[in-house]
């Protein structure tokens, strides 16, 4: 089971991707996760979700070696699915606290800097690899978590950077030792989900509509420019030589 959700009495809806080896989604994991997010907020018993993951990280991204294999189809199913579970982080009808560990990679940057709180391990570690990919996309969502300027050193280097230092930008809001981040993470949304249900909601989508960016449509044209990539060649490119290597983070 790639996506489970467990709804405790207190409220919260937990949502774990545990997908071996590294967390990487297959296509059609990212909508099971899309589907599993918008249903926790439709739960009229739930009032915050934690969104985690088991094994040696939170998320890799994509699986590319299914891309690889599957073909362009794959590639358009992964943007999609992505897009979607992007967008049900954003628009769940309660607050999400992502519960990072270990590495938050390509996609795993789009669902944290769409959560509306994160809750950080020490050992973890956010990136976009995506240029080394042959690839674009989750910069829009890199930048809820960076300044502008370290986004694009980000993009433009895929260099990593530390729970410590988003902390130190405000964008993860507590940086605990591994042991402690499950309870960490459930405990701010316990906070949130012992408040007034239906205004809690009324928050989450107060905060939604006056968001400065449309973090959405920003990323959609950030796919635009993937496709772009593959048609010229570039994508499949980098990609072949990603599973060449192995194919780990």
């Amino acid at each position: 089971m790639e996506v489970s959700t467990t709804t405790r009495e207190d409220g919260i809806a937990e949502i774990v991707v545990d997908a071996p080896p590294v967390n990487a989604l297959p296509v059609r994991g990212w909508f099971d996760l899309a589907d599993a997010v918008l249903a926790a907020g439709h739960d009229p018993d739930v009032g915050a979700v934690v969104l985690r993951a088991e094994g040696r990280g939170f998320n890799a991204g994509v699986d590319i070696k299914e891309l690889q294999e599957t073909g362009h189809a794959a590639l358009v199913g992964a943007n999609r699915g992505c897009f979607a579970a992007f967008a049900a982080v954003y628009d769940c009808a309660v607050p999400v606290v992502a519960a990072v560990h270990g590495f938050c990679l390509g996609g795993g940057v789009g669902l944290a800097g769409n959560a509306d709180l994160v809750v950080a391990s020490e050992d973890a570690h956010f990136g976009l690899p995506e240029v080394d990919r042959g690839a674009l996309g989750a910069a829009a969502h890199l930048s809820r978590l960076v300044p502008q300027q370290l986004m694009r050193a980000m993009v433009y280097t895929c260099r990593n950077v530390t729970a410590a230092e988003l902390h130190h930008h405000g964008s993860v809001l507590e940086v605990v030792p591994a042991s402690r981040l499950r309870a960490a993470a459930l405990a701010v949304a316990g906070e949130i989900a012992a408040k007034d249900r239906r205004v809690i909601r009324r928050a989450k989508e107060s905060l939604n509509g006056i968001d400065p960016v449309d973090v959405k449509r920003a990323y959609r044209f950030e796919q635009g420019l993937t496709y772009e990539l593959t048609l010229t060649g570039a994508g499949d490119e980098h990609r072949d030589a990603f599973v060449r290597k192995g194919g780990r983070p």
